[in-house]
């Protein structure tokens, strides 16, 4: 690999294999590689795939045929989650080179002898339980934000979800080594820290791969927030189980933790919740929306949903649609349960018809449009913080506030990766708009 070859990387799903990506494209950069955009002609071709829904595996034979359309002979390499579950799978999609599982991956380039395209695709994938080692993960470059990896896999059994298979046990990096990644961001510039895993809240477990907590969440968030030169760091998805009262409370006091939560829900039911196996009920959920609320008033909420689970019947979706309308959260998730190979949900009598899961989604999402645009009327005449984008979109700049308010303002290059404090003035149908921002 002495002349330099060009890669290109395309990432399905959670901000995790977002900062996988990143961390696997500087380990192409270390081995002499250019990077350049999916959408260019490239040597090599890595698609991050994801199977959190049946979409996105669909997704996947689509971005394969793009590839090649830009270079037919490219070398196409299959990893993420998907490729862990169904590796022969992918190996069988035409053009796909080569399969690599979920402890292969990070050293995809050892896998590569020459670009020479393979006849049948090779696969290198472990057996699940044998992912018990964490690789540690952050992005920078690709975005405004940066996502940093603190945990990777999931010891809970939920019914429906095939991500403990796709990445195995509960695990975390070590404190030490979160922060030193941390600090390596901040050297880049980069204003905002998302801390992202599998289930974060379930961080300390597994730190130096022993099942016991070295150390817990509350104490991850107490040290970030002494990592000199990160204005803001933000909690991505936590079960609302693992989010504890002295994390709330620590949030609310923290000049750089934002007021952002990103709670999931799953059902409003506690008879879908049981047969969902989900570590919680409706109580616990309203009693973490009331904490938040109590000490943040202007927090914002997300939520999580999924809908036409097996036994979801019309009163039990009336259940959560009537709850989320009555709750004080500020956008939903909305995810069309999907049938998954290998998870106890695909067994379950009490299968609702497609038709009926896609309406009683198209239902929830109105809802997050109004739950949304409810929040933001809130939030008119406040002075916020916003963390301004990098890109020209139709002339106006994005960004978001704290409190994660989607803004924009007429573009200015000098705002590209700025703080800048504004009033919150007019919604439209984008978002605030702010007229009068100047530097």
């Amino acid at each position: 690999m002495n002349s330099q070859k060009k890669v290109a990387f395309y990432t399905l799903g959670c901000k995790l294999n977002f900062s996988e990506t990143s961390t696997i494209a500087r380990n192409f950069e270390k081995e002499n590689f250019e990077r350049i955009d999916f959408n260019q002609k490239a040597d090599v071709y890595v698609i991050n795939t994801c199977s959190v829904t049946e979409n996105a595996d669909k997704r996947f034979k689509s971005i394969v045929k793009n590839a090649l359309k830009q270079n037919e002979d490219a070398f196409i390499i299959a990893i993420g989650c998907y490729a862990q579950l169904k590796p022969e799978a992918l190996a069988d999609v035409n053009g796909v080179d080569l399969v690599l599982g979920a402890t292969e991956k990070f050293k995809v380039t050892s896998y590569i002898n020459d670009l020479t395209k393979n006849k049948v695709g090779e696969v290198h994938s472990c057996d699940i339980n044998e992912a018990n080692i964490y690789e540690s993960s952050f992005s920078y470059g690709d975005r405004t934000r940066a996502f940093l990896k603190v945990q990777d896999g999931c010891d809970y059994k939920c019914t429906y979800c095939t991500i403990p298979l796709a990445r195995g046990i509960s695990r975390s990096d070590t404190l030490e080594n979160v922060l030193k990644n941390a600090a390596e961001i901040a050297k880049k510039d980069i204003k905002e820290i998302v801390l992202t895993g599998v289930n974060i809240g379930d961080y300390g477990k597994g730190e130096f791969g022993n099942k016991k907590h070295e150390h817990t969440f509350y104490e991850l968030v107490q040290n970030l927030d002494k990592v000199a030169g990160i204005e803001r760091i933000r909690i991505s998805s936590i079960e609302p189980n693992l989010l504890k009262d002295e994390t709330i409370t620590f949030v609310a006091n923290s000049t750089r933790f934002v007021p952002h939560f990103h709670i999931p829900l799953q059902s409003g039911s506690d008879t879908l919740l049981k047969i969902m196996k989900r570590r919680y009920l409706r109580e616990t959920y309203t009693n973490r929306v009331t904490a938040i609320k109590k000490q943040l008033p202007n927090a914002c909420i997300g939520v999580d949903v999924i809908v036409g689970f097996p036994g979801e019947t019309d009163e039990l979706f009336l259940e959560t649609y009537n709850y989320l309308n009555e709750m004080d959260i500020s956008y939903l998730h909305v995810f069309t349960y999907s049938e998954r190979p290998n998870t106890e949900a695909i067994t379950m009598d009490g299968v609702v018809p497609i038709n009926v899961r896609k309406k009683r989604s198209k239902m929830l999402r109105g809802l997050s449009v109004k739950k949304r645009r409810a929040f933001y009327e809130s939030q008119l005449g406040n002075e916020l913080t916003v963390l301004f984008e990098q890109e020209n979109k139709e002339g106006f700049i994005h960004g978001f506030t704290e409190n994660y308010v989607k803004v924009k303002t007429y573009w200015n290059p000098e705002f590209k990766n700025t703080l800048q404090k504004v009033k919150l003035t007019k919604i439209d149908d984008d978002g605030l708009v702010l007229v009068d921002l100047k530097v």
